[in-house]
């Protein structure tokens, strides 16, 4: 166990507000922000800590500074400016940001915390709700190795693997990669369902048998009885995947890789939002296919 330090963190959804969960049980002494200030007295009413009303000044004197928010804008908003958290940070702090942004965003931000003697580590996190529930998050990571070093045990409270990826965006292009896999699965696994189903089997017995075979995945494992149920509010939402997809597209497009798959699955979710769908999970892409 690490000794307490003093914490901040900023953006207190249903990742944040879990992982900032976590930090507190483990003894930190926890100072948080929220842009819905009523969330941030709920939090410290159940987990202890303080809460303040910018990111300056939840991060005045703190070792770290954690933030999980929207987008890029909403990072820039939490960590540049008067109200920002660069603002408010000591020299030789951390800046953690556990945000899917871009790795552009990433890379700007490590520049400009670094005028002020702040470190910057892109980190973003795959494992859901449930993971940042439960402390078992994937954490991958962009920065400098002796800031890593010294961030590495805190992150381990939400974080069963903590991975330094590469120099400053790497851990966001790893999420990148994270995000262009679970599209096609996902897909796979709808057309598999949808297919089953039409053939006339049972397609939970279908999937009970191939779940052992090399078709297994942990989509399958975890989202296909809800996908049989026609059961859609566990986990990611459409419109944050078509987020993420839109950087995945964005990078592509400056890096020259080609993403026909995730392309495509991106247009699906569009289709999955015109249906109303935007707060359906990920899974409601075999929706489309039962028609």
């Amino acid at each position: 166990m690490t000794k307490p330090l003093d914490l901040a963190f900023i953006g207190l959804g249903v990742m944040g507000g879990p992982m900032a969960g976590h930090l507190a049980k483990a003894g930190h002494r926890v100072t948080v922000y929220n842009r819905t200030a009523s969330r941030a007295d709920s939090w410290v009413a159940t987990n202890g800590g303080k809460a303040k009303p910018t990111p300056c000044a939840a991060a005045e004197g703190a070792d770290l500074v954690f933030a999980c928010v929207g987008n890029d804008d909403d990072l820039r908003r939490v960590t540049t400016g008067g109200d920002g958290a660069f603002a408010g940070m000591k020299r030789g702090a951390i800046f953690v940001d556990h945000t899917t942004a871009s790795a552009e965003v990433a890379r700007e931000l490590h520049a400009a915390g670094g005028k002020s003697g702040i470190a910057f580590l892109d980190a973003p996190v795959s494992g859901g709700q449930a993971g940042a529930e439960k402390g078992i998050l994937t954490v991958m990571v962009g920065g400098d190795e002796p800031a890593f070093a010294k961030a590495e045990p805190v992150i381990r409270h939400f974080g069963r693997a903590v991975t330094l990826m590469g120099p400053s965006g790497s851990g966001q292009l790893t999420k990148m990669v994270n995000q262009i896999c679970i599209a096609g699965l996902v897909q796979a696994l709808s057309e598999g369902i949808a297919f089953a189903e039409h053939a006339g089997l049972d397609a939970a017995k279908v999937i009970d048998v191939i779940s052992k075979g090399a078709a297994q995945s942990w989509q399958m494992e975890n989202r296909s009885p809800t996908m049989i149920e026609n059961r859609f509010d566990f986990g990611f939402a459409v419109d944050w995947m078509r987020k993420d997809l839109s950087i995945v597209l964005d990078e592509a497009r400056r890096n020259g890789a080609r993403v026909p798959v995730a392309a495509l699955v991106d247009q699906f979710y569009a289709q999955v939002q015109a249906r109303g769908g935007n707060r359906w999970d990920t899974s409601s892409l075999v929706t489309l296919l039962r028609d």
